[in-house]
């Protein structure tokens, strides 16, 4: 078989400003709190892949005033190769705020971190293992005359990231926006014992908090990356209703993945705990196949804050 063109599709979010030590370094310690602790899970093409791709996240920030310090820990899997990625990224970011009423901030983070990837070239079967025996088959006691240089790699990860945000809470708008940079050290991955270098990849967010009553908000919001020739865009809207009689936010959304996915996400945010779910429904040429079976999202974030004995009464956000 001979294919011209290969299509395929990195690890990624959904739910991405969820998990926002993977979105963009710079929004470490960025939060209203003390703490912040986040758990995050997908699982991907269950509907046409035997080990469909899973990742699982977990990250722990802490707000220092001007500093901001974390770590995440992530886990990708996919294929029946046990093709595994396991990362550690500590970050650290510092809060720069100015104009008259000291309500516009840029925030400045970057991390440095290992992964290790690996596969279990055992569970791979080759050409030459094929035999006509009951119809056709794959014998694995035969050699795969394959030689892996390496089944696993471990190597140093660099990224950087800047944020933009305005957090007046009286505002009728607060606009935000940021770019991130990943792998600047352009890590070498190979399982061949070959020189592969890692691209660089960038990341961008665009989006707004548009407060239409005290109690209902909106929130545009646009995505992109792109590494070497793959690239990836998407546009979102989600919306806010907050509950006062029982201090309860309702969140809901609908997102669309250029040429990939429509996402449907719903989500509350209830004391110190915001929950998401949310599903691709799968609209590229794999939907044929797929039958719209794309992927699931769940995440849950806990933020640890010390009550406020005189709050200020403002306009409630999330």
């Amino acid at each position: 078989m001979l294919s011209v063109i290969g299509n395929s599709q990195d690890f990624h979010l959904s739910q991405y400003d969820a998990a926002a030590l993977n979105a963009n370094p710079g929004m470490t310690g960025v939060f209203k709190g003390e703490y912040r602790i986040h758990g995050h899970y997908r699982n991907q093409w269950l509907a046409v892949a035997t080990k469909p791709f899973t990742t699982g996240l977990i990250s722990f920030d802490a707000n220092k005033g001007k500093w901001g310090y974390g770590a995440q820990i992530a886990n990708f899997r996919a294929g029946t190769g046990g093709y595994n990625v396991i990362s550690f990224m500590p970050s650290a970011a510092y809060k720069f705020v100015f104009g008259q009423q000291r309500f516009s901030f840029i925030s400045v983070g970057a991390q440095v971190g290992v992964f290790q990837k690996s596969i279990n070239s055992s569970s791979l079967t080759f050409a030459n293992q094929y035999v006509k025996t009951n119809g056709g088959e794959f014998n694995t006691a035969l050699s795969t005359n394959e030689n892996f240089g390496n089944n696993g790699i471990f190597n140093l990860d660099v990224n950087a990231g800047a944020m933009y945000y305005y957090a007046k809470p009286t505002s009728m708008i607060n606009p935000f926006g940021g770019v991130s940079f990943y792998h600047l050290n352009n890590p070498s991955e190979s399982f061949l014992g070959e020189t592969n270098k890692l691209k660089i990849r960038t990341e961008g967010i665009l989006g707004a908090r548009v407060a239409i009553t005290p109690t209902i908000s909106i929130m545009p919001k646009v995505f992109f990356q792109f590494q070497e020739k793959a690239t990836e865009l998407t546009y979102a809207a989600q919306g806010q209703f907050y509950l006062s009689n029982y201090d309860l936010f309702l969140l809901g959304g609908l997102t669309y993945r250029n040429k990939d996915a429509a996402i449907i996400e719903f989500g509350a945010k209830y004391g110190n705990f915001i929950g998401r779910m949310s599903y691709d429904i799968n609209t590229s040429s794999l939907n044929d196949v797929s039958r719209g079976r794309g992927g699931s999202e769940f995440s849950l974030t806990y933020i640890f804050s010390t009550p406020n004995p005189n709050p200020v009464p403002t306009c409630p956000r999330l």
